[in-house]
């Protein structure tokens, strides 16, 4: 008799709890689809404790409001950010200024997204929170799928997507390619993306493997401005970024662990800017070495334990329009080397409980700045039915390339900047999860974020001299609860709901609340698929670095309403189907930056074949 298959989650796919009490929450290709997502942003739109913003339906201009992703308050300072990205455990992000660029992260070929929503040591460094977005695989037997997808619609958009994933022998390979074009909804609000995708692994034997992982994005953005206001036009914005790793893995019973090699390069240019700016072009390359192990030396033990070496470089080049002189920058290198290690030990208290506290540490040591430690600890009380965890956790956050940047951009900060110390980050978190029902599950979350020595660079009179401080300080306490109902194994729904007290009122996308609702249902060949939110109105634009800066821009709370519907087509193959997705279902007025309006309804029709 053959299975019946069971319907994913809607929204989300699942809130993961690690040995160390530490939240992931994990995005899926199913919800993917469902989203119909074409980019981060797209995918993460309704993730409780995010909040996105974007100018235009295809690209992102810019790094910040332009096309950004937000976590609990968190992500939106320039230059840097509280929040960096990585593709399969390898950061990819704007090397010189310090944030994540949306367009050089495809999810074409993801097989999820995951969303770390404050430190965790124990798995990432130098950042406050992250976004992994990990690749497909292959199955473990000889096999061999391909997919297509095409779809267009409003404001002359298409897109296209494909990929060739399987396994032959003791090699793996996925293969994959996207490209989107839209003219915008207003003038000059057209984005293209492309980008390619190829990874190839090989099984050296039962234990060991070892893989190769190759990533180019090539992706251009325009400023529409404020609605009737083209003097507030700031040109157009080009993205390209080639991103390559190797691997060697293995897997024991006793553990497993892996080691990657990576370099990275890429480009930003801003063009055509206002007045006598002309164009500015920032070239970037990371590289540097991964290496985690997790080890289960003893029953019920897990020792986890790594070393990460990043090394940053950059230039700058500003291409003014005469008579503004025409300048060129090179930064200097940045290297952070931090090793971790931690350790958990789960107790069996009785045939339905488990007890497992866990402790480690992360250590930096930068060839400019400080050194630095970020501990953490958890502990997480489990059964079947119910989990109680409790987490705190510090997150260290350097100074980037930005610093010296800015330095050369405005001469009187001298030097200053090498006095700077890292950002730090006092995370605690308490957590309940049920289980309680068949199909059910609810999340609870409290937490609080204490940021210190936020830098930022001041003049007279807040000091003696122009000059880089560590002087920014404040607190962000929250809660989250998520609600994710299998209600039959064709029907599945999501309610995730937000709320952030930052003690600095102004904090740029930080809404006070946020819901977000989802549902998916199938019945026959057709698949409906619809999301919401509510977000409360909120002060948007970037958090500034200098000191005393203010920032009053505000949007007003909105809600919005998306539907899809597919309808399978066995004759396109296992997965194909012809679907149809609208935006604003309701044709709301909402905007993510003051004079920004997003667009009205929006159709895109679309079909899915494969093999």
């Amino acid at each position: 008799m053959p299975a019946t298959p069971v319907i994913g989650s809607s929204v989300i796919d699942q809130n993961s709890v690690d040995s160390f009490a530490s939240l992931t929450t994990v995005v899926g290709q199913q919800q993917i689809r469902d989203l119909n997502a074409l980019d981060l942003a797209s995918a993460l739109r309704r993730t409780p404790g995010v909040t996105v913003s974007r100018f235009n339906p295809v690209g992102s201009f810019g790094g910040a409001e332009g096309g950004a992703v937000y976590i609990r308050g968190m992500g939106a300072s320039r230059p840097g950010s509280e929040i960096k990205t990585y593709i399969d455990g390898v950061p990819f992000y704007m090397g010189v200024w310090g944030h994540p660029l949306l367009d050089l992260l495809p999810i074409n070929a993801m097989q999820s997204i995951n969303v770390y929503k404050g430190p965790q040591p124990q798995k990432f460094g130098n950042t406050f929170a992250a976004i992994d977005l990990t690749p497909r695989t292959a199955d473990a037997l000889d096999n061999q799928h391909g997919e297509l997808q095409l779809s267009g619609g409003s404001s002359r958009t298409a897109t296209e997507q494909a990929s060739l994933i399987g396994r032959s022998g003791d090699w793996d390979y996925l293969l994959a390619q996207g490209a989107a074009h839209s003219d915008g909804d207003r003038a000059d609000g057209d984005g293209r993306l492309n980008n390619g995708l190829a990874r190839i692994g090989y099984r050296l034997n039962d234990n060991w493997s070892a893989g190769l992982l190759l990533l180019h994005a090539n992706n251009q953005a325009s400023d529409p401005g404020q609605k009737g206001r083209p003097e507030t036009k700031t040109g157009h914005f080009n993205t390209r970024g080639t991103l390559a790793s190797v691997s060697l893995d293995h897997g024991y019973e006793w553990g497993d662990g892996s080691v990657k090699l990576y370099h990275n390069q890429g480009r930003g240019s801003a063009l055509e800017q206002q007045g006598l700016d002309g164009d500015t072009i920032s070239d970037f390359t990371l590289q540097g070495l991964r290496w985690e192990e997790t080890l289960r030396p003893w029953r019920n033990g897990e020792v986890a334990l790594g070393l990460d070496i990043d090394e940053s470089k950059g230039s700058v080049a500003y291409k003014r329009v005469a008579p503004a002189p025409r300048a060129d920058f090179d930064a200097p290198t940045l290297r952070v080397i931090s090793p971790h290690l931690a350790l958990s030990q789960a107790f069996e208290l009785n045939q339905d409980w488990t007890l497992t506290p866990s402790a480690g540490v992360r250590t930096y040591d930068h060839n400019v700045f400080e050194s630095a430690t970020a501990p953490h600890a958890g502990l997480l009380l489990s059964s079947s039915q119910l989990e109680f965890r409790l987490n705190r956790s510090r997150g260290i956050n350097y100074p980037g390339l930005g610093a010296p940047v800015m330095a050369n951009l405005i001469p009187a900060l001298g030097d200053t900047w090498r006095e700077l110390k890292p950002e730090q980050l006092d995370h605690r978190e308490f957590g309940v999860k049920f289980n309680l029902f068949d199909r059910t599950t609810l999340d609870l979350a409290l937490f609080k974020d204490k940021l210190q020595d936020r830098y930022l660079f001041a003049f007279p009179p807040a000091v003696s001299r122009p000059s880089f401080i560590n002087l920014g300080d404040y607190q962000i306490k929250g809660a989250e609860a998520t609600w994710q109902q299998r209600w039959t194994d064709s029907w599945s729904s999501f309610v995730g709901y937000t709320w952030l007290q930052p003690s600095l009122k102004t904090l740029p996308y930080a809404p006070r609340q946020s819901l977000s609702l989802g549902t998916t249902y199938e019945t026959g060949p057709w698949r409906f698929s619809t999301d919401a939110q509510y977000q409360r109105g909120m002060y948007v634009l970037a958090e500034e670095r200098t000191a005393g800066a203010n920032n009053f821009s505000q949007v007003s709370s909105f809600t919005v309403v998306n539907l899809r519907v597919g309808h399978a087509v066995p004759a396109l193959g296992k997965v194909g189907e012809v679907f149809v997705a609208v935006e604003n279902l309701f044709d709301r007025d909402y905007a993510y930056r003051t004079g920004y309006p997003m667009p009205g309804t929006s159709a895109q029709l679309g079909l899915k074949l494969g093999f």
